[in-house]
């Protein structure tokens, strides 16, 4: 299932969301390329939207959740990837 958070963080003069996956990276890819997010917005584990992006990503069936039910999901899932690993625990990439 494809979760976002409300766009609430600023940056570049607008405002950003996140939107994750609770299955697996394919699906997000896959949603994001469906919202026309280039793919240099994904980091480690979700994408970064802008607020105009957000209500395409919600009308395409993304679920509105609150940003800390959005990263337990994530958690939960397996899929989250800290910031800062060591070498030896990152995961191979997809």
């Amino acid at each position: 299932m494809i979760f976002v958070d409300e766009p609430r963080w600023p940056g570049r003069d607008r405002l950003w969301s996140h939107l994750v996956s609770d299955l697996c990276y394919e699906e997000l890819h896959v949603f994001a390329q469906m919202l026309g997010v280039p793919p240099r917005a994904f980091d480690r584990d979700h994408y970064d939207i802008s607020e105009l992006r957000f209500r395409s990503a919600v009308w395409l069936g993304a679920t509105l959740v609150p940003s800390r039910e959005l990263a337990f999901r994530l958690r939960a899932s397996g899929l989250r990837r800290p910031k800062h690993l060591h070498p030896a625990d990152r995961p191979e990439p997809d």
